[in-house]
């Protein structure tokens, strides 16, 4: 993180207007003495300006930690002159804050932090710079807690500081029920479909983009949702991507061992169940953080966590004998272990932290219209090293290095090899998974950031290589082949419209490459005008990664002298990625490395007559477009941040977005019309090309209260209403007519009208505390198809004549979770010693049930109906020993 900015030297500019009025007003009693005064100054400045550009820097700095040691990143950190605010800054990951050219006199630090009382210190700046503090503040008092910080998010024009940003630390994440520790999972609700990417949400972990999600959540310090929006620095939006920041070892020793654990008799059944399915969860975790030596300048920090998840998913299907409804059997193990080292010197900081992942699940993809026995096993394993170096050249310069390698292996086995699969569209599917396959990927990360603070400019250029990865394959999935029925009755009368297979070698190794490269500039314009521009390149190996070269800009404008309003606005560019399964593709499915095939309507159980082989038949292929270009997502917003009193503020904000060469899959081998009998190139059967040939349209208006809403409650309630139109579902969408793509503009899949999103804390005594989550939106639209194999080209998302895409609605869903914790300390301890908390978590409250897959086929028998439900109520149990 970089320095605080000289940007933020308006405070110092204040005081020194404040001494020179004083001075202005004696020398006036004394005009001989004035004129005298100015001579033997300007003298005096003449004769030692050598000596004054020799002078060191007057620096203050420090470090906020909790009573435990631990550093606390984004407290608030003020430095007063008498009842004058002069400067202001948060500290960084490490719970560092500095401030620059400070004039010397005396000054007052203060430290804020929600859930700690005020840390206060006293200094006089001389000459030199004085000594780095240490602030550690005490927990406060359970009233205060009910409260945000004493000053709350307020409003300022730093553009990285929007307040319709959703930043959620360590303390917030104890209070808030998340399911089994899936902090990720339980924020992504909050991210906005039209700024994520075709590769899914971006997190990013210390800096780096990762696609490892299994970081526990006592590692994690902070998470922030929106950071920044128009930021060079990232490749997606601000709500596009999820931000976290892990906790780092601290100079004091503490830990704590956590159990926690679900029982199927504790919860509610499902609506789709007969009975409640006999599910089980238990997991333990253990956690130890210090220094390593008596110098606090080495620390450490050990995770491990061992979970043990016992699923029964829910079969919801119809086959000739009518409704099928039972639970399958899915066991699920994982081992994570995750070690960190860290060294601070001075103002450096180096890092080091290992971690290891060993992930197993026997039972899956059963559930729906998938019978137990098309069920398969999986397993994933891997290894991965992190690093970073934050190295502080001189006041005004910051470098910081990050580094990831990792290591991953995956396998998936059918449990009934041998055997072909049997897909009735929207009826059931059985037989063998017929998805064997093992992976490897070794893969590289880096960043390089160098921030540079001069005058009123922040300058920050960066090199960034997301992915320079190894990818090895060997694909043996459909190698029995998959007979597919348009409907029950065709399935009784034994007649599949589709038959494919796979055959010959499936072996494949690639290399995936993606670099980036970006610069940009925060200007302090004026003290309620702040600007920032920047520009980023992206190239990936793959696609068309050439052109994309991406700016951005946002401002942000204070209105009074009090800056209680702000408007803030900015546009930006980003450009996606063509994802690893589609580059895989293009690859095996090449015309001489997997040989995979279709038939349409072949015989059935035995599709090949006579000594017909896999070989002899023409192939499926796969290719980019040669026209490909990279989508790009062109965002732009105008918003208001309002600061209601001192703990409460109100933002709303436009957000509009338009994507571009969008990605489709399209079959341009296909029958043509308007018979649609035949392909036009008869020696190969599917082309599948992906193009970029997709647009969108986002537009959407979102409100929310942040802080003390009330004398019980603290936290945000945000309201968005939004429309979302697009004519493709994605890369591995095809259109309902490959040759005519009119009716496909429509609502997006993932178009929500109305949107209600609410967490925070209630509080009203000392053991009625509760943190809660509750959301409500509108439905989704989903698409009215045929059924049948209308074109001939071995598909059934035909749609009937004149009805566009998406053109049916969905329920809405609503869901109110709760959290109670409790603390209890040993007798004769202080607050850090030993302790116990218990904490119950109930999702799903009012057990209200949320219906999910609804069927657009006219050919089901739940044609118009709902396959499945959200869980129904469940309980969670948490017990910890800290320390």
């Amino acid at each position: 993180m970089p320095p605080p900015r000289p940007a933020l030297v308006s405070g110092q500019l204040d005081l020194m207007r404040m001494e020179f009025r004083l001075k202005l007003r004696r020398e006036s009693l004394n005009p001989s003495k004035t004129i005298l005064r100015r001579v033997i100054g300007a003298a005096l400045a003449a004769l030692f300006a050598g000596v004054c550009f020799g002078q060191t820097t007057r620096i203050v700095s420090g470090t906020v930690v909790d009573p435990s040691s631990a550093v606390l990143y984004g407290a608030s950190v003020t430095l007063a002159a008498g009842k004058q605010d002069v400067l202001r800054t948060i500290t960084d990951a490490t719970g560092e804050f500095r401030f620059d050219s400070v004039a010397p006199g005396r000054y007052e630090v203060r430290a804020e932090y929600p859930g700690f009382k005020i840390g206060t210190a006293r200094i006089t700046v001389r000459t030199g710079a004085p000594s780095p503090l240490r602030l550690e503040l005490a927990i406060a008092d359970v009233e205060d807690t009910v409260k945000v910080d004493s000053d709350g998010p307020q409003t300022n024009t730093n553009p990285s500081e929007n307040l319709d940003l959703i930043r959620l630390r360590s303390g917030d994440l104890e209070n808030l029920p998340v399911l089994d520790g899936d902090v990720v999972g339980a924020l992504a609700r909050l991210l906005d479909p039209a700024s994520v990417g075709s590769g899914g949400p971006t997190v990013v972990i210390d800096g780096l983009p990762s696609s490892d999600h299994n970081l526990r959540a006592s590692e994690i310090q902070e998470v922030r949702i929106n950071n920044n929006p128009y930021s060079a620095e990232y490749a997606r939006p601000g709500r596009g991507r999820i931000e976290i920041i892990t906790k780092t070892g601290s100079s004091k020793y503490h830990g704590s061992v956590d159990f926690g654990l679900r029982d199927f008799r504790l919860d509610a059944r499902n609506a789709f169940a007969l009975e409640r399915p006999p599910q089980r969860r238990r997991q333990l975790e253990a956690n130890i953080s210090g220094p390593l030596l008596k110098d606090d300048k080495d620390t450490f920090s050990f995770t491990a966590s061992r979970t043990r998840d016992g699923l029964e998913p829910i079969v919801y299907a119809f086959g000739l004998g009518g409704p099928i409804r039972e639970n399958a059997d899915q066991n699920q193990t994982s081992t994570y272990v995750s070690a960190q080292f860290t060294r601070r010197i001075h103002d450096n900081a180096f890092s080091f932290r290992y971690t290891h992942f060993d992930w197993s699940d026997e039972g899956a993809g059963a559930g729906g219209f998938v019978l137990p026995q098309t069920a398969y096993k999986s397993a994933s394993r891997y290894h991965q090293l992190y690093s970073s170096y934050r190295a502080v050249f001189s006041p005004t310069l910051l470098n910081e290095f990050f580094v990831r390698v990792k290591a991953e292996d995956s396998a998936t086995m059918s449990q009934l090899p041998g055997i072909s699969k049997i897909v009735v569209t929207d009826a059931f599917t059985s037989g063998g998974a017929q998805v064997d396959k093992r992976e490897t990927e070794r893969r590289l990360e880096f960043n390089d950031t160098v921030s540079w603070s001069h005058s009123r400019h922040l300058v920050k250029a960066g090199v960034n290589v997301p992915a320079f990865s190894r990818i090895g394959s060997s694909d043996r999935s459909n190698f029995d082949g998959t007979f597919y029925f348009a409907s029950l009755n065709d399935y009784a009368r034994q007649k599949p419209f589709s038959f494919i297979r796979q055959a010959g070698d499936g072996h494949l190794v690639f290399w995936q490459r993606q670099v980036a490269g970006f610069v940009q500039d925060e200007v302090k314009v004026a003290s309620n005008l702040s600007l920032a521009g920047g520009v980023r390149y992206e190239w990936q190996n793959y696609g068309a990664g050439y052109r994309n070269l991406a700016p951005r800009f946002s401002f942000a404008y204070g209105l009074g002298k009090a800056l209680k309003t702000v408007i803030r606005g900015g546009t930006g560019f980003f450009y996606d990625t063509v994802p690893t399964p589609e580059i895989a593709d293009t690859l095996l499915l090449d015309g001489s490395r997997l040989h995979q095939i279709q038939l349409l309507n072949p015989s059935y159980p035995y599709p090949f007559p006579g000594a017909i082989s896999v070989q002899s038949l023409p192939p499926d292929l796969a290719r980019f477009s040669p026209g490909l270009r990279s989508p790009y997502t062109l965002q732009y917003s105008l918003g208001v941040d309002r600061a209601l009193r001192k703990s409460l503020t109100l933002t709303a904000t436009y957000t509009a977005t338009r994507g571009v060469y969008l990605y489709r899959s399209r079959d341009v081998n296909a029958p043509l019309p308007p018979l649609y009998l035949s392909r036009p190139d008869p020696s190969i059967a599917v082309l599948r090309q992906f193009e970029s040939s997709g647009a969108s349209r986002n537009h959407a208006l979102q409100t929310a209260l942040r802080g003390n809403l009330s004398r019980f409650f603290s936290g945000m309630v945000m309201y968005e209403l939004s429309r979302d139109m697009d004519d493709t579902d994605g890369i591995a969408s095809f259109p309902a007519n490959n040759w005519d793509l009119q009716g496909e503009w429509s609502r997006a899949s993932s178009d929500i009208r109305h949107y209600l999103y609410l967490y925070g804390t209630l509080s009203a005594g000392k053991f009625f505390k509760f943190g809660l989550i509750f959301s409500a939106n509108s439905g989704k639209p989903y698409t009215m198809t045929t059924g049948e194999d209308t074109y001939h080209n071995g598909m059934t998302n035909a749609r009937p004549p004149g009805v566009t895409r998406n053109s049916l609605q969905a329920t809405g869903a609503a869901t109110l979770d709760l959290r109670w914790s409790r603390e209890f300390r040993a007798p004769g301890l202080d607050k850090n010693g030993l302790r116990l908390n218990t904490a119950v978590d109930v999702f799903n409250v009012l057990n209200r049930v949320n219906y999910r897959g609804f069927v657009g086929n006219l050919n089901s028998p739940l044609f118009g109906n709902p396959t499945s439900a959200a869980a129904a109520r469940r309980i969670q149990m948490t017990v910890a020993v800290r320390f």
